[in-house]
This record gives C-alpha cells, sequence and structure tokens, in this order.
C-alpha cells in the first residue's frame, strides 16, 4: 500500500463530501458543514495552513543531530511520535457514510496504536459516536483518549465515568464544540463553561483532562487555574467559528504564558512532519492531526492510518536532522527564521 493508492482510494469513497485535494488547504470546501470544510467562509481552515505555511526554517547542518529521537512520554506511556490522531466523530454525515463510524474509529485507534502513538475518539449527536469511540479504545485495552462535547456537566461526568470504565489513558472536553451546529441539529445542546463548572469536572475523576478549544493566553491560563493536564491550541479545523486566527498565529503567545506547567498540543492544518516540527518549535508539546487520518482511514483502513502517521513522523525526523535538533527537547524557536526589516 502506498500514500499515493491511499489517497485514490480515499478520493473514491469519500465522493460528494470531500475532494482529497492535492493541498488540503480549506479553499475547496469553504462553507461545506456539515461535510469537511470550514464554516462560513472558510477562512478559520484556510488561517490554519496558510499561517503554517508562512514560517520559515533555519536550514543547519554542521552539528550531531544524525538520528534524532522523536519518542516522547505522556500519560505515562511512551510514544514512538509526538504526533497523535485528532479526535474525528461523523462518518455518517460529513464524510458520506460509507464506513460506518463503529468502523471508522476502531481503524482510528487501532492504526495509531500500531504506529507507537495514540489515537483519540470523539463524541456527537448520536450516542453511537461516543459508543464506538470506547468500545474502539476498550479492544484495545484502553489504549485510547476518549474527548466529549461540552454537554451540561452531570452529562460529562457520566461519560467521563464511561472512558474510565473503558480504561481510557484520559478524557477530555472539546469546549471548541461549544457551538457546533450540527449539535444543535441533533437536539444535542452544547455550550461554554464557566470555571467552576471546569473545576467540578476535573475533580470528578482521576483521569488526566484535556481542554481543547484554547486559543487565547487568558483561557490557557484558566485552564492551569482550573487544574487541566493538557490543553489544545485549536479553532476546532475551522469549522465553528469564521474568521478566528490560524493556530500558528496563536500559539507562541499561549507557550510563553504556559509552556512548561501543563501539556500542550496544537491541531490545526497538519499536513506533514515539517508543519510538526514547526508547531513544536513555537511552543507544542505534541500535535494532533485531523484530516489526513480520515482520508488513511477511507483509503485504507488501519494499515492506512498507521501508514500515514509513519509518514509524517519520518518526513519529522528528516526536518530534524536539517535544522539541527537531535530530541524533541532541542527543537526550540532558534529553528524558526525571522525576517529583520531594517528601515533607515
Amino acid at each position: 500500500m502506498t500514500i499515493k493508492e491511499i489517497r485514490e482510494k480515499a478520493r473514491e469513497m469519500l465522493k460528494g463530501y470531500c475532494r482529497v485535494c492535492p493541498i488540503c488547504d480549506g479553499k475547496a470546501c469553504r462553507g461545506e458543514v456539515p461535510g469537511m470544510g470550514g464554516i462560513g467562509t472558510g477562512s478559520s481552515f484556510v488561517a490554519n495552513v496558510e499561517a503554517l505555511s508562512k514560517i520559515r526554517l533555519n536550514l543547519r547542518t554542521i552539528h550531531d543531530a544524525k538520528e534524532p529521537d522523536i519518542c516522547v512520554e505522556m500519560f505515562g506511556k511512551k510514544l514512538d511520535m509526538p504526533i497523535l490522531a485528532a479526535p474525528i466523530t461523523g462518518s455518517s454525515y460529513n464524510m458520506g457514510g460509507r464506513i460506518s463510524e463503529e468502523d471508522f474509529i476502531q481503524m482510528v485507534i487501532s492504526g495509531s496504536k500500531e504506529a507507537g502513538t495514540i489515537g483519540m475518539c470523539g463524541d456527537g449527536g448520536d450516542p453511537v459516536f461516543y459508543e464506538s469511540g470506547l468500545k474502539a479504545i476498550r479492544n484495545e485495552n484502553g489504549h485510547g483518549i476518549a474527548i466529549i462535547k461540552p454537554r451540561s456537566n452531570d452529562q460529562i461526568i457520566k461519560r467521563i465515568k464511561e472512558a474510565e470504565d473503558a480504561g481510557a489513558l484520559a478524557v477530555g472536553i472539546d469546549i471548541d464544540g461549544a457551538g457546533l451546529i450540527t449539535m444543535a441539529l441533533m437536539g444535542q445542546p452544547v455550550g461554554p463553561k464557566t470555571k467552576e463548572e471546569l473545576k467540578a469536572l476535573i475533580s470528578s475523576s482521576s483521569l488526566p483532562l484535556i481542554l481543547k478549544g484554547i486559543m487565547t493566553e487568558d483561557e490557557a491560563e484558566i485552564a492551569l487555574e482550573v487544574g487541566a493536564s493538557a490543553i489544545v491550541v485549536s479553532n476546532h479545523g475551522g469549522r465553528i467559528l469564521d474568521h478566528t486566527p490560524g493556530v500558528a498565529e496563536v500559539l507562541p503567545r499561549i507557550a510563553e504564558k504556559v509552556k512548561g506547567k501543563i501539556l500542550i498540543f496544537a491541531d490545526g492544518g497538519v499536513r506533514s512532519g515539517v508543519d510538526v516540527l514547526k508547531y513544536l518549535a513555537l511552543g507544542a508539546d505534541a500535535v494532533l492531526v485531523g484530516r489526513p487520518i480520515i482520508h488513511a482511514a477511507f483509503g485504507g483502513g488501519k494499515e492506512g492510518v498507521k501508514l500515514i502517521l509513519e509518514k509524517i513522523a519520518q518526513e519529522l525526523k528528516q526536518a530534524m536532522i536539517l535544522t539541527g535538533c537531535k530530541d524533541i527537547k532541542s527543537i526550540d524557536g532558534k529553528v524558526i527564521y525571522i525576517m529583520i526589516i531594517l528601515v533607515e
């Protein structure tokens, strides 16, 4: 199986829902929500990709970083890469339904584990979304993370307990899903959370809790204050609010405030190992990959998911060799080229 074969099969399987463009940048699918696009003008999806593309790297080849180590440890597991599969649901209404929700998420969770990393499952208006994710995690002996929509606290706590029973490594709330159209269409109310509500959720379980959807420094500091174990800097793939900045634009300021105090994931527009390197250099501890995982699953099943994750990991290693980074901890701002404009 090759990447080309995966993409060709994915294009066939996702016909009418995703074009599997040569460059997945959100321009051809503007406004296609439900679907695979960004909401409204699609500018938030586009911003994620364009913000990353504008970053330039410093090429360095006089050093000893000949065999970079990209292993990391998180949630009590040693991972072969700082690259995780993002929580994705909606195979039926966002992706055409040619793969069932249960089969899709099993491909993601199993393929991620076989690649030496972690897959996340998500939540949605149909109970089968979350149930399928927990089943997949249970099938892999707890090797997965369950992300829950920002429902009422009692409904979230119920789902946290179910994740505990499935043996999940961690749980999370994708608070950036507070305005999801698809949830509203399915009669499942979601909304923002107060600090008090978040504290109650975090105190309800011994599992690490992740807050996904942090895009400002003040909310990153709130996440730290309430006791979250990790944050995901994310605009929900550009699918909830039009005209947000790209993740790479806000990440450095967030990292400046909370780096080293809380685990930081970056999510949005990752298409290659070079993109991973950029996010790590901007302050992330690890990244999430979304749409490429969908293409991989529809085009190659769990083997496709494994292959795409390993491909991105190999590209990260190559980029580290060419920027002088021998391990993940050595990736910092020196990797980024900053143009200085002299004004006379």
